[in-house]
């Protein structure tokens, strides 16, 4: 398959175009700035499409990850940037598939599964999940990024590609080994003894194995009956205090230093970020894959947890050798598409 990433330089992008391109498919990613990689890498301009547009034509799959960090402060500046720069880029691949002559046939558009609502209780699918941003307690900072995942998801709901089947990637929090990444950041504090539960420890990890996003978006690929909103989650979210105690203990550590809710806003601060990331309870479940029969490698974070912590140590002592191989049940590549 050909198969291009806008926004694909990023850890999430890095993934899926490393797993690409091992399972011997073409993968052109788009970004930028260029960056050496095993894969090709093209510049972009959202705001001029000359240049890259023409590299979408004839794709079998597009896969749109781009879009600023919301990892910072929320300053009115940034909170401009990560609103325009994600419904900008979205309209921007819309424009370059209508013009194609041989559109791609699937495009899996990047959202987020923080756009459900802040609850201990009920679990959000698909189907009766509950949107986020009307939260008596909810901060600001929360309904804006309820705003943005809102934003993002209209501006490709209104793009008209006859000719293309739309899916919408409502994703958890990918977990894998790489630097940088969610999980790196996590393992970092529990290796320096600062791993305890954040705040009250009862608001809900939602998360993903690599392995089991890689199968995801290939299954997705491959089911030309699914489009619309999918959630990419494991089937079992847990909560912080929970999710905590299987990374300490799949690591060996015995104690880790709690957290509580006036320290993350203080280390917030000084970290330039929001604690909206650690905070808020994202109790969210895949219903559409798990109706369409997926199977997940790690549907358990305990075991996730004990691969992820082998292949960071194995990463650290061979640097190359996530670029190798994955390591973990049923993950394959897909056939092209019919």
């Amino acid at each position: 398959m050909r198969i291009v990433i806008p926004g694909g330089t990023g850890q999430v992008g890095t993934v899926l175009a490393r797993a690409f391109h091992r399972d011997g498919h073409e993968v052109i990613v788009l970004g930028r700035n260029l960056r050496t990689a095993p894969w090709k890498v093209a510049r972009w301009d959202v705001h001029d499409l000359s240049g890259w547009a023409d590299l979408l034509d004839g794709a079998d799959v597009v896969i749109n990850l781009a879009g600023r960090s919301v990892n910072c402060r929320y300053t009115p500046h940034n909170r401009k940037e990560i609103l325009q720069s994600r419904v900008d880029s979205v309209r921007a691949v819309g424009q370059a598939i209508s013009c194609a002559k041989h559109p791609s046939q699937v495009w899996l558009q990047a959202s987020t599964a923080t756009i459900y609502a802040h609850t201990y209780e009920l679990s959000n699918d698909e189907f009766r999940g509950v949107m986020g941003g009307d939260e008596l307690d909810a901060p600001d900072t929360w309904r804006f990024s309820i705003d943005v995942a809102t934003a993002w998801e209209k501006a490709f709901d209104e793009i008209a590609a006859p000719r293309t089947r739309k899916v919408t990637l409502r994703s958890a929090m990918i977990m894998s080994p790489d630097k940088g990444g969610v999980f790196d950041t996590l393992l970092a504090l529990v290796r320096h003894g600062l791993g305890g539960k954040a705040g009250d420890g009862r608001q809900y990890v939602s998360w993903i194995h690599e392995a089991d996003f890689i199968r995801a978006i290939y299954f997705l690929i491959q089911r030309p009956d699914l489009d619309g909103v999918v959630n990419i989650a494991s089937p079992n979210p847990l909560p912080n205090r929970d999710f905590m105690a299987a990374l300490r203990e799949a690591w060996g550590a015995r104690f880790g230093l709690p957290a509580s809710k006036w320290m993350l806003e203080i280390g917030a601060i000084f970290l330039r970020t929001e604690t909206e990331l650690i905070l808020k309870s994202r109790r969210v479940v895949p219903g559409r894959l798990l109706q369409e029969g997926f199977s997940f490698s790690f549907p358990e974070w305990r075991a996730a947890a004990k691969d992820l912590c082998q292949r960071w140590i194995r990463k650290e002592k061979s640097p190359d050798l996530l670029n190798l191989e994955i390591k973990g049940p049923g993950v394959h590549s897909a056939q092209p598409l019919r």
